[in-house]
């Protein structure tokens, strides 16, 4: 079993089931850039290893519709190929076929519905999904079998006795598998640090329509685009107060009709607004459903809050109710929006202030129920961050699982389980790929060190002309500064500057030195020290030499 996403992080959930040489790919997520990726686009796990295994692959397995589990998908099949069959809910493969689309390959890609409970064969592998509930519709664990034993992936999970469609996780049949005997239990980490049981979805409704009635002018809900039964709390909301609904957001209108066509979601005939009609009704008659409940930066919410959306104008008046809880890591991007509607004076409401969210991960309590549910005989905490794997483990040790038997890993730590029991296998190490436009790449790559550098200090450019005969200088040279702040002396500077660069040419010239390479070495030590000097900062220096 080896992860190539998900621990040590939350996000990019990726795992790889080997046996007997053939392979399983347990989801294909992705992450959001950080603030000090500049440029990037998306983060992937790094799949590398799958490259020269791509003929080995039996099949992938999709947990849910989340991005963090199926985001990097596309990106997965352009570069390792189209495998015999991807498997998932119905929902799941729904969104999936949608996104597949987007990148030109939802003709080629094998999707296929497979409905919790029944079994299908994968070269060496039994497959089988599991109903479990989160905070979106057909959420399934993964159950894997072989003939040394069985492994189940929980996915995301909670343990929800009243979701809004009526369907609690599958118990009846998690206490069979574990009656059967499970060899490994790879299990939802992400609320580790949370005490009790995570509250019911359907306590929300009700929660939001105390909200509503108390608002005058218009609501504008935000949440995942993903969580269609939030987003149909909303509407039902909405609906008894007689107010419009306006979906705002790409992936929002996308998401909610897929789930609409599926007979997952609904709405009364005429409940709906485009949001170009948003102003031809009075404001306490109208529900904004949102994208941007992370702070995103392209976000429609977060383009509200810079009076950037093309549509609608946030002002005092409103009220804006984040309806989620920032991931962690997006806590900066959330406060700053939530700022910025703060400004301009409209109201916020968030989960600190009413029960308007409820986690769609199981809490404490909840783990270990499904620890004593399946009674796996190894257990490997994953889809958290270190912290959160370690307080999963010693909540397998609390309800009896013996320490040697608990495996605390981390991205591209293979564990091998065979008939004398089970080890960490040799590192991998790997790492995370970048999108950047239409392109993957290594985060290591030159020119993601080079934003950074910029980023922090700027640049500085020198461009010099030389006579190729003698090395002499042709021209004056030119020194062009971008992103270097603060700087009032900036023509003192650079007139002393330029007579460094035209010492350090001469020098070069008094003793010979012709190759371009060795002048743009020289020069750009000799401008380095000098900033460093003057402005005690280490921006790029990036001399040109030019021989004609």
């Amino acid at each position: 079993m080896l992860p190539l996403g998900g621990l040590g992080e939350i996000g990019k959930n990726m795992t790889v089931v080997e046996y007997d040489g053939r392979i399983v790919i347990v989801d294909t997520g992705l992450m959001f850039p950080t603030a000090e990726m500049h440029g990037i686009d998306l983060v992937l796990p790094d799949f590398s290893y799958l490259r020269d295994r791509a003929d080995d692959i039996e099949a992938i397995v999709l947990t849910h519709g989340h991005e963090d589990h199926v985001g990097a998908l596309p990106y997965v099949l352009r570069e390792i190929g189209m495998p015999p069959k991807i498997y998932g809910g119905m929902l799941t493969i729904g969104m999936v076929r949608s996104k597949l689309d987007e990148h030109k390959l939802g003709d080629k890609a094998p999707l296929e519905e497979l409905p919790a409970g029944e079994k299908v064969k994968a070269g060496p592998f039994e497959l089988e999904l599991v109903h479990l509930a989160h905070s979106i519709p057909d959420m399934r664990g993964v159950l894997i079998k072989t003939e040394l034993g069985s492994m189940l992936m929980t996915g995301d999970y909670k343990f929800d006795q009243t979701p809004v469609d009526g369907r609690p996780a599958d118990i009846s049949r998690l206490a069979e598998i574990g009656s059967e005997g499970l060899l490994l239990l790879c299990g939802d980490s992400t609320n580790a640090d949370r005490p009790g049981v995570a509250p019911s979805e359907s306590s929300v409704g009700p929660a939001l329509l105390r909200q509503f009635a108390l608002c005058e002018g218009r609501i504008i809900v935000t949440s995942f685009a993903s969580n269609i039964h939030r987003v149909q709390q909303v509407i039902d909301a909405a609906v008894a107060l007689d107010r419009k609904v306006a979906l705002v957001g790409r992936s929002m209108r996308k998401n909610f009709n897929i789930a609409s066509n599926l007979g997952m979601a609904r709405a009364p005939q005429g409940t709906f607004i485009q949001p170009r009609e948003i102003e031809n009704f009075p404001d306490e008659r109208v529900v904004v459903v949102s994208t941007g409940s992370q702070g995103e930066p392209l976000s429609a919410l977060r383009r509200m809050a810079n009076n950037d959306h093309r549509d609608v104008q946030l002002r005092a008046g409103d009220t804006v109710i984040f309806s989620a809880t920032p991931v962690p890591g997006n806590e900066r991007a959330v406060n700053e929006t939530i700022d910025r509607i703060y400004e301009i004076g409209a109201k916020v409401i968030t989960a600190k202030d009413a029960p308007i969210h409820a986690s769609g991960h199981g809490s404490r309590e909840e783990l270990k129920l499904m620890l004593n549910l399946t009674k796996p005989r190894y257990v490997m905490p994953v889809h958290g961050d270190f912290q959160r794997i370690r307080l999963h483990a010693e909540l397998a040790e609390m309800v009896g699982i013996e320490e040697e038997n608990i495996f605390k890993g981390r991205n591209g730590l293979p564990l091998e389980i065979d008939d004398s029991g089970a080890r960490f296998g040799e590192d991998l190490h790997v790492g995370t790929m970048y999108v950047d436009g239409v392109n993957i790449g290594d985060p290591e790559d030159a020119a993601l060190r080079d934003r950074r550098e910029i980023s922090a200090d700027g640049i500085f450019i020198v461009v010099v002309t030389l006579s190729g005969d003698d090395g002499s200088i042709v021209a004056d040279p030119e020194v062009i500064l971008r992103g270097v702040a603060f700087l009032d002396d900036a023509d003192g500077i650079l007139e002393d500057l330029k007579d460094l660069v035209e010492d350090s040419l001469e020098d070069a010239a008094d003793t010979g030195t012709r190759e371009p390479d060795l002048i743009q070495e020289d020069l750009h030590d000799a401008v380095g020290k000098f900033v460093w000097q003057r402005l005690r900062r280490r921006p790029m220096i990036l001399p040109v030499v030019i021989q004609v």
